[in-house]
């Protein structure tokens, strides 16, 4: 079916977008509730301690395997006082656990599904055969298990998450508190010395009578509104740092919707990573960095030198609304704090990270239209609906089909009203350039990404080459999106070498 977007009042969001999201530039207050959030009857506790992330154990004596067990269940929580909630966690977390694993290890991952529903979980980013991506076409029913089965080749580094990815559910599983955190660790990581901080932002949002709330019409429209952010769990969170220390912080935004522009008062930021693990050279001097719904990034903070001072880790404004349906605001994530200690040696950044080779000239060229309509699969209540290349996903349709090692070239052209994280499984790609009208810019740098933000009347141009056969999903990453049409289908074929 085609799709006509509708003369609309449109505006450009964010056209300054870098590669994948990021913004280059050489917590408004949100310690009480915030008006637009009427529904949160009472605050999370603030400012305790930043909790690190519960790990998940391996099993197995060999180094060459990882082998675990995540238990999907509901179970209570207590997010605000005198309340419990009930949530679906991992292994009696949510988040769930931090998976560390390494390059070129074998994992075997059994899933048991204790929910009153189907579930999968989805590896985002990882390279994984297409039977084990924990696609919507593949669930675990209610009251099952299956394992995910995989090998973890070289040059897989990076900050991954994991996240359910059952058919028309995905938003309330995740939203309900099943995301965690997973790190592929190098043969040869040039930053091994720093320590570091993981930090998955999740967002909460909760009903007067303390439960997770439902998404409503709104939520389906623009995606899921009003929640507060939540750092591994916490609310506004403390961590504490020496002065002049350089920290590695891993970040992942899990949230169904929210664009993080994240900003560090006092505090000048370097790019070292993106989804796909580290670029080629840092970016330096960066004020903020924006991180769209999926995405990942690998900072390297360098606290102020000044001893006892308290810093807001930030996530500011994006889009101030969409056709005056959703409302954002600036949020803070946590306070960094520097101890009374004298200033530490200042740690000498490396020019060069490791090496990345561009994809080279695509054989294919693809066009991916995202489009609005209205009155068309509104089940879940939406008054606008959001189509990739004017069709509904169809579980049983290819929508295209590549072949195994070709190098294809996507556009992916938004011409909706909002801005749109594109994901495509199975694989990383190189963001080459952005389109706004007539004017092209190229990437300012080479990078690994597998959710790259397309802003209003923008247009994305990608590189990707799919090295497994099998089918793989693409969709926007706003959770309710992919949930409500946004999605379609990739058939990747054999290479007939």
């Amino acid at each position: 079916m085609g799709a006509t977007p509708p003369g609309r009042r449109r505006f450009l969001a964010a056209a300054a977008v870098g590669v994948g999201g990021v913004i280059f530039g050489c917590d408004g207050d949100s310690r009480r509730a915030a008006p637009d959030a009427p529904s949160t009857p009472r605050l999370m506790p603030e400012g305790l301690p930043l909790t690190a992330l519960a790990t998940l154990h391996n099993e197995s004596p060999d180094p060459s395997q990882f082998v675990a067990t995540l238990v999907a269940a509901a179970g209570p929580a207590a997010p605000l006082p005198g309340t419990t909630t009930s949530m679906l966690l991992y292994n009696g977390f949510a988040p769930g656990p931090l998976i560390e694993i390494n390059e070129r290890q074998h994992v075997r991952i059994r899933l048991d599904n204790r929910l009153a529903e189907p579930t999968t979980i989805h590896w985002h980013g990882l390279p994984v055969p297409a039977d084990q991506d924990g696609n919507p076409m593949d669930p675990v029913p209610a009251g099952t298990s299956r394992v995910y089965e995989y090998d973890l080749p070289p040059a897989s580094a990076g900050t991954y998450w994991y996240h359910p990815h059952p058919h028309e559910t995905t938003a309330a599983q995740v939203a309900r508190g099943l995301a965690g955190a997973l790190i592929v660790r190098a043969d040869d990581d040039p930053l091994a010395r720093l320590p570091e901080v993981t930090l998955l932002i999740t967002g909460l949002r909760l009903s007067p009578d303390g439960q997770i709330a439902s998404d409503d019409a709104l939520d389906w429209t623009v995606g899921r509104q009003r929640e507060m952010l939540l750092v591994n769990g916490g609310r506004l969170p403390v961590h504490t740092i020496r002065p002049g220390a350089t920290e590695r912080w891993r970040i992942c935004n899990a949230t169904a919707s929210t664009h993080l522009r994240l900003t560090l008062e006092g505090h000048r930021l370097t790019l070292v990573g993106t989804d796909g693990g580290l670029l080629g050279e840092p970016v330096a001097g960066l004020t903020e960095v924006l991180l769209a719904p999926a995405q990942r990034v690998e900072l390297l903070v360098t606290a102020n030198g000044s001893p006892n001072g308290r810093y807001r880790f930030r996530a500011l404004r994006f889009e101030a609304d969409y056709l005056n349906l959703g409302t954002y605001r600036d949020q803070d994530l946590l306070t960094l704090v520097t101890t009374n200690e004298t200033s530490a040696v200042p740690f000498e950044l490396p020019t060069s990270l490791r090496p990345i080779v561009d994809l080279g000239p695509p054989v294919v060229h693809r066009l991916v239209e995202l489009d609005e309509v209205h009155d068309l699969c509104t089940g879940k209540g939406a008054t606008t609906t959001f189509l990739i290349n004017g069709r509904i996903f169809d579980p049983d349709r290819v929508d295209f089909a590549a072949v195994a090692g070709q190098v294809e070239s996507w556009e992916v052209a938004n011409h909706t009203a909002m801005a749109h994280p594109f994901h495509i499984h199975g694989t990383q790609f190189q963001l080459v350039s952005r389109t706004v009208g007539t004017v092209i810019t190229p990437a300012p740098y080479l990078a690994w990404i597998d959710t790259v933000l397309v802003p209003s009347q923008q247009t994305a141009t990608i590189k990707v080459r799919q090295t497994l056969p099998g089918k793989r999903m693409f969709h926007c990453h706003i959770l309710e999106h992919e949930d409500n049409c946004m999605m379609a289908i990739l058939d990747v074929r054999p290479s007939p070498s």
